[in-house]
């Protein structure tokens, strides 16, 4: 049975994304920790299946699904991004709005309509409630929540006007302005929300203490090794820091 090894929630390059899949293949080898060689750097099966896998060995996950729906998975750790509107293991949603709107507050968004990715996201659904809570009336603010699919979906649905605001996970804006610049294009960035932990590397529940200190291990000399510099700088990683699932129980938090 292969140990299973993905990075999903920030593929926006394929071609980096698989980099960083064989630079953590080859440090957990170095380890005694092996990893099927067929596994691409994004996996097949549907996102909860993945994490839920017993086979899986590390993946990324969003946090709001972590303390919803994955009670068992084990919390490695989390990378540092050198995105905007990151500071250390943290991370923001920033709020985009076409450019007819840029001049508005949230405040003037009451009524109109919001996109997100997926209601299981903290980053484009949980962080943007929150942030419009105090606003809201009656539990509401929004007219109506347009569920797109994907944070790139999300801005092409602004563009289009099928949408009016969008909150974007700010190391997914970063990756897109970098490869898929058009997507911003007639955008404009009007807030933010506020910092929460980022996203967490996670493993199953059966991988052992052993194996944990080690996925550890090797996630620490990824960020410190001169070898891999360039592959942490192309998807944006400037760290790694060692967390349990402690941190993430405030994303639980009331609106």
């Amino acid at each position: 049975m292969s140990n299973l090894l993905a990075f999903p929630m920030y593929a926006v390059d394929r071609a980096n994304t698989d980099a960083l899949w064989r630079a953590v293949q080859t440090l957990l080898a170095a380890r005694g920790v092996a990893v099927g060689a067929a596994a691409p750097g994004v996996p097949d099966a549907e996102l909860l299946e993945h994490w839920r896998d017993p086979r899986l060995i590390l993946s990324q996950a969003c946090g709001y699904p972590l303390v919803t729906q994955l009670p068992d998975v084990q919390v490695v750790g989390c990378f540092h991004y050198s995105a905007p509107g990151c500071e250390g293991e943290q991370y923001r949603s920033f709020l985009v709005v076409r450019e007819e709107d840029k001049h508005h507050q949230l405040a003037d968004f009451r009524g109109r309509r919001a996109v997100c990715n997926s209601l299981d996201s903290q980053s484009g659904y949980n962080a943007l409630l929150k942030k419009v809570a105090p606003l809201a009336v009656n539990g509401r603010f929004f007219s109506q929540m347009n569920v797109s699919g994907s944070h790139r979906q999300s801005l092409r649905a602004v563009r289009r006007g099928e949408g009016d605001i969008a909150a974007i996970d700010c190391v997914t804006y970063a990756l897109l302005q970098r490869h898929e610049p058009q997507l911003s294009e007639g955008l404009a960035v009007i807030d933010c929300t506020s910092l929460t932990p980022g996203l967490p590397l996670i493993t199953s529940r059966a991988t052992s203490a052993d194996t944990l200190h080690a996925l550890r291990d090797a996630l620490n000399a990824l960020v410190k090794a001169p070898e891999y510099r360039g592959v942490c700088d192309a998807v944006l990683i400037k760290g790694f820091r060692e967390m349990t699932r402690q941190p993430y129980a405030r994303l639980l938090a009331p609106y």
